[in-house]
């Protein structure tokens, strides 16, 4: 087997957590005003969004028995939602940093595609299937992607919004279901995780980086409610919905942030007392995301809110946020350089 194959068979199914963690730390530094960074890392975006892509569709046509086992299970399935949240963040990242509005807007339409087949493909197996883990096997932070992707369709509809002549009433009206569906799928599926962690047993092998999705669900939906504020004006129907939009998103906003210290805790806890080793594992990607995202999101939401004492959040979080996605990136090319060195000394 060579290294390509080997690379395919085993392309783990959430890795476009990268592009999404990249590309949220990409817009929050252009709104911060870091420009030269922020476009280096829109570069890089490009660059590792097509690479990525190239992977999953050579395992799509050459192992699609795995990649098919692979989306209805209950343990790898939601990471093929990073596909739809990094499609559109990267779509996002396109509008905001350079106005490319016809890359976004095809970007936005394969993101929606997506968001289809996945969405119901993987609850319709989850549902249907005979044999079902225990809740303590069978769910993780992994699966609030879910409303992660749903969020990310919003945003950039919403951003969309602003460069269509005709009919961005009906694309608002859409954006503002998309935002409310994945408002919906956070209550439920974080009631679940909520139980999971305070009620049953957790080993130090079940707490895994995607369960700072907990917070960066959140966060990416005070950016899906905050963008759709900013955008009020545009729709009068959203006018009237002002009032609530801004409670709602607020709400979120101060659940994400009282995420936070828990999550961090609970790695301490993992790491420093227990002693648990930190390894690379591209789950950490959904740890990059959430920091960034947050970033993002209390930077918009100062704006929606017209509270810009809340920009001090921003200013400090960006070098915790980029710190993160620095370590786990060299980390990754460490962990790149170490494996494809054991494969050729193996043969």
């Amino acid at each position: 087997m060579n290294l390509l194959k080997y690379t395919v068979v085993n392309f783990f199914s959430g890795y476009f957590a990268f592009i999404m963690a990249t590309g949220a730390l990409s817009i929050a530094l252009h709104l911060l005003g870091i420009e030269s960074l922020s476009i280096s890392l829109l570069y890089m975006n490009t660059a590792a969004y097509i690479f990525l892509w190239i992977l999953t569709i050579l395992r799509l046509v050459y192992f699609f028995p795995k990649f098919a086992a692979d989306i209805t299970s209950h343990e790898n399935g939601p990471g093929f939602f990073t596909l739809v949240a990094g499609t559109c963040v990267y779509g996002s990242q396109l509008i905001i940093l350079t106005e490319n509005v016809q890359i976004a807007k095809y970007l936005w339409y394969l993101g929606i595609f997506l968001w289809v087949i996945i969405m119901y493909v993987f609850f319709t197996a989850v549902t249907i299937r005979k044999h079902k883990p225990a809740l303590v096997e069978g769910i993780n932070g992994a699966w609030l992607i879910a409303a992660v992707a749903t969020q990310s369709i919003s945003i950039l509809g919403t951003l969309l919004s602003a460069y269509v002549l005709h009919g961005n009433d009906i694309l608002l009206f859409g954006t503002l279901c998309m935002f409310l569906l994945g408002c919906m799928l956070y209550l439920n599926i974080i009631t679940l995780i909520f139980y999971r962690f305070t009620f049953l047993k957790l080993k130090l092998s079940d707490l895994t980086p995607p369960y700072w999705i907990n917070m960066g669900a959140v966060a990416i939906t005070t950016l899906a409610g905050s963008t759709l504020l900013l955008h009020a004006k545009e729709l009068p129907f959203l006018i009237e919905l002002t009032p609530f939009l801004k409670g709602f998103t607020l709400f979120f906003w101060i659940t994400g942030t009282w995420w936070i210290p828990l999550l961090f805790i609970l790695m301490i806890w993992r790491h420093l007392y227990h002693r648990y080793p930190l390894n690379y594992d591209p789950q950490l990607w959904g740890m990059a995301f959430p920091l960034a995202m947050y970033t993002t999101s209390t930077f918009q939401l100062s704006k929606a809110l017209q509270m810009p004492f809340l920009l001090v959040i921003p200013k400090i979080m960006i070098f915790i946020a980029g710190a993160a996605w620095l370590a786990i990136f060299l980390g990754m090319l460490y962990h790149f350089y170490v494996n494809s060195k054991e494969y050729y000394e193996s043969k």
